[in-house]
């Protein structure tokens, strides 16, 4: 229960930084949604401009849209996640009888996690996507939903469609967290087992995890970018009387119609957001996942030393 707990508070920790940055990666991956470049209104032309036209028409305190919800997906999606991955670590399933870590075991490990955390979190992630891609309708972008908060959502699609509607759009959200999971858990051990081989830095240093962790973040906005385009897309469509998606019928359909209207361009859309959003909070995670684990540890062996 303990390593669950630790992953959970670790990402809530880097989520208060990088929501803003998680409100205009989801307006720019839904602007333009199925239609070809140079036939719609770009409202957010870059990172930074999207910052300042989102600040100045909806107000500064619109960049922390969603923050319940984002952090009580960040503390149920990854306590499940990092809590599942360091328990098959605890139990050497991701190592040789040396203990060295073994890439292909740990891709599994981080994969098989990812997808149970995704699952688990895939309501709350729903009503996240909702909340932050409303707007004042000068610069509005997809579907506009009208929730008020995270519990009135969660009541509404709950009473209005079921328990399978607060899991619409799971299809899409599993792949998405499997593939950042298995890229991000992966990359982020091995390379800090690399980096303290190489003897340059004290075992316990702070920047083992750090540079690790930089390593991780840009495998994971490579491979985990399309699938987060179109996770958004699939959270945020309109849906009909039965609560089925009106632009969207599963994961695969919305690949080819983004793909037929939008071109391969069209699933890195928001990927500079994407990186100044996952980068920090792939870093601020896994150290504060780590440096947690290392405080957890010390206050266990001080116990047992007490006694």
């Amino acid at each position: 229960m303990t390593e669950f707990l630790i992953g959970g508070f670790s990402t809530c920790g880097a989520c208060v930084f990088t929501n803003p940055l998680e409100v205009v990666k989801t307006r720019m991956q839904l602007q333009g949604e199925l239609k070809s470049r140079g036939t719609y209104q770009r409202h957010y032309r870059n990172v930074f401009h999207a910052f300042l036209t989102v600040g100045r028409v909806d107000g500064l305190l619109a960049l922390q849209k969603g923050l319940v919800p984002a952090l009580w997906y960040q503390f149920f999606m990854n306590g499940v996640r990092l809590g599942t991955y360091q328990t098959l670590d605890n139990l050497g399933l991701t190592t040789d009888k040396d203990g060295n870590v073994v890439w292909w075991r740990s891709i599994v490990a981080g994969a098989a996690s990812g997808c149970a955390g995704a699952f688990v979190g895939s309501p709350i992630y729903m009503v996240k996507t909702q909340l932050q891609s409303r707007s004042a309708s000068t610069i509005a972008v997809g579907h506009q939903h009208t929730h008020a908060s995270m519990t009135q959502a969660l009541r509404g699609i709950y009473r209005e469609y079921g328990i399978l509607g607060l899991w619409r759009g799971v299809s899409g959200a599993m792949p998405r967290v499997t593939v950042g999971s298995a890229a991000q858990l992966s990359t982020f051990a091995i390379s800090k087992e690399k980096i303290q081989n190489l003897g340059i830095f004290p075992h316990h240093s702070f920047a083992v995890p750090m540079l690790g962790a930089m390593v991780s973040s840009v495998v994971v906005v490579t491979f985990m970018t399309p699938f987060d385009v179109v996770s958004t897309r699939l959270y945020n469509q309109p849906v009909d009387a039965r609560g089925k998606g009106t632009l969207y019928r599963g994961v695969w359909d919305c690949f080819q119609k983004i793909f037929h209207k939008e071109g391969i361009w069209g699933f890195y859309k928001g990927t500079a957001a994407s990186y100044f959003r996952l980068g920090p909070h792939t870093i601020l995670s896994l150290l504060f996942w780590d440096r947690f684990r290392e405080l957890y540890l010390h206050l266990g062996k001080g116990r047992d030393s007490a006694v």
